[in-house]
Formats: structure tokens, sequence, C-alpha cells
């Protein structure tokens, strides 16, 4: 888990910069729910009918992600991801859900979403074939944009399998072009050149993971600005996991204006910090404890790097593992954060100027005084 969120940060920090359409979509990072990570290419609905890949899954994904809160806390989107075509496309020579899985269709289900008040999104493949063998988008690029923008899908996430590498950096721009020519505002989730390096979505809620991991993740991926998509049951999901994952402190932290990513910069003693700067001057911080086994670390906070803003003073919460207000703290402060293994200290810092000081003791002195006068 630590090792993909490195690369995506590392990823961005590589990368070319991009010029961005100003069309509203994407101001900050995307959130909603993905199937992959949790139900993979699950197709046979006839064994197993309440995890397979149809319809009736978003369906009820939608309907839990409106009733116990996931909309109301930002996550808008619906994703299907791999193994929702049929094996051939139509006589047009356009993408077409599997019949048996799908019997309504695709613009059947973006208007169920829809009337949700969420968003759709669906998955096809730069290559030609999808990871799972399904029919790929090389050759009918704009043909298959046009089809999602007439099934009124509102995200794509456009995976990177059989195709040449050197090769698609061509693809990836060229499906950018045919879906702006559509004319309707689809999110482009773009694989390149995510897809070459092992990463996930948010598994919180899953098997496998402990709560400190789980907090972990959530934490680097609010700091890293990276999309919130969770891919996980929402139908089965433990409260625990569900608080975190609709914790309104991260999410603002992941949702700020300010829209920076965040980056390491400290790895020292199996601590790893990674600092995220935030709008109206604030800082957050996350402290990793890369040890697995053993109990709680200390860390002395003073140690982050961007803890000068705490010049003269600043006022520091912690959100993880527990929210508690540390109240304001100095640059030689001597407070020490207790780093569970595996788990992550997530804090945000706001500067107090000398401004502020110099006001609220006038402010103290002029209050002094007419209390004074009151007395008299």
């Amino acid at each position: 888990m630590y090792r993909a969120a490195f690369l995506l940060a590392l990823v961005s920090s590589v990368s070319p910069a991009a010029d961005a359409l100003d069309n509203g979509l994407a101001l900050t990072p995307t959130m909603g729910w993905l199937h992959w990570e949790r139900f993979l290419c699950n197709i046979d609905c006839d064994k197993d009918p309440d995890n397979c890949i149809s319809e009736r899954l978003y369906m009820q994904m939608a309907d839990v992600m409106v009733k116990e809160g996931w909309k109301e806390a930002g996550y808008e989107y619906v994703c299907i991801d791999d193994c929702w075509p049929s094996h051939q496309r139509d006589a047009q020579g356009r993408l077409q859900a599997d019949l048996k899985r799908f019997p309504g269709g695709i613009k059947k289900l973006a208007n169920y979403v829809h009337s949700k008040g969420l968003k759709l999104g669906i998955y096809a493949d730069v290559g030609k074939y999808t990871c799972g063998g399904y029919p790929g988008s090389l050759g009918y690029y704009e043909t298959d944009a046009q089809t999602f923008a007439d099934w009124d899908v509102d995200l794509l996430k456009f995976d990177g399998c059989y195709m040449d590498w050197t090769l698609l950096g061509e693809g990836y721009v060229n499906m950018s072009k045919a879906l702006n020519k559509t004319g309707r505002s689809i999110l482009y989730s773009c694989e390149w050149p995510l897809y070459e390096w092992p990463y996930q979505q948010l598994v919180i809620g899953n098997f496998g993971l402990s709560h400190a991991q789980q907090e972990s993740q959530m934490a680097l991926w609010a700091i890293m600005a990276a999309p919130l998509l969770m891919s996980n049951d929402l139908r089965d999901i433990c409260p625990r996991s569900k608080e975190l994952l609709q914790n309104k402190h991260i999410i603002a932290i992941s949702q700020d204006v300010l829209g920076k990513q965040g980056y390491r910069t400290v790895k020292v003693d199996n601590f790893e910090v990674w600092e995220r700067p935030l709008s109206k001057n604030r800082l957050a911080v996350a402290v990793l404890n890369m040890w697995e086994i053993g109990g709680p670390r200390g860390f002395v906070i003073r140690a982050v790097p961007g803890w000068k803003i705490c010049d003269p003073q600043c006022n520091v919460t912690q959100i993880l593992p527990q929210y508690k207000e540390m109240g304001v703290q100095i640059p030689q402060s001597k407070m020490v954060l207790s780093v569970n293994p595996s788990g992550t200290a997530l804090l945000t810092v706001t500067p107090i100027s000398s401004d502020f000081n110099s006001l609220h003791k006038l402010h103290w002195q002029d209050t002094s005084v007419q209390r004074k006068r009151t007395i008299l």
C-alpha cells in the first residue's frame, strides 16, 4: 500500500504539466465508488447474483450511497470498471453492454443513477482489448466517445492494456480529443502512465487491512490529492470503516480549494512525513509509522519541515487517529505524536500571525481598561 502511495505522488511530480479545460470538471479530486478491487471480473450472475458485474450491483450501490450518507459526504460517482461489455460490438461497430447482465443497457442505468443525484462512470481501454479481454477502443476512439456521450455517461476510466507502450501517448490524446468532440462534459480518468505500475484505489472496508492501515491509506490519499474512489461493498461495510471514509475533516483536506498535491518531506527512523499546503496558508501533515510490529512510537512535531509556519505561533488539530485539538504551539514545541504501527497521525496546522497576536493583546488590554472603568 505504501509503495503504491509513493508511486502516485511520483507520477505527478515527474509528468509534464498539462493544460486543463475550463469546464468545471475535477476542480478537486474525484470522489465516488468503483467496482474493480472488490468485485473484480465476476460475471457469474447465475451462481453469485449479489456480487456479479451487473446493472443490479450498480443500482444497489447508488441506493446505498444516497441512503447511508455517502452522497452527502461528497462521493458522487458510481463507476463501472472492466467486464461490463458484450464480447462483440453491434452492427454499427459500437460497444454494447452484456445483454444478460445489463438488460436495460447503460443508458437506462445512467438514468437511474442520475435520478439519485449521482453520476455514472464507465470503463474502456486504449488498446485492442480491455485488461479483461473485452473489446478495446483502438480504432474506435470517436465511435466509443460518442457512444458514451449518447448514454449520458459522466466519467471515463481509460485503461492501457493490449497496446504498444510507445503508442500510449497518442492513443490517450486521441481519446481526449474524441471526448471533447462529443460536446458532453465527461471526466477523463486517464491511466497513462499509472497503469504501468501497481497501484490501488481506496480499499478501506475490504478484507486484509488493519484499521491502522486503513487510516494510513485514507490519510495519504487526502494528502496527495488522489481521487477518493472507493472499491468495497457499501452494502456490508463495518461502521468503523464507514466512519473513516466519511470523515469530514479528512475529506476537507482532500477537497481543499488550493488544489496542491502533497509530497514526502522526511524519511527517517522508519517514519515518513508527508505535507500538503492548504488554503488560507494552512498545512496538512501526515506522519506515517512504517513499522508493522511493536507498539506506538513517538515523533517530535518540530521535526516536520513545514513546522516553520508556526513562527511565532500556530494552532494544531489532530484528525487521526483521533480528533483532538492540540492547542496553540510555538516553534520550540515539545509535542510528541504517538503513531501506531502501520498507522498515521494526520494533522492540520494553522499559523497565527504576529498581527493577530498584537490585535488579540490590544483587545485584551482594552477589555481590561473597560472593566476597571466599570468597577470604578
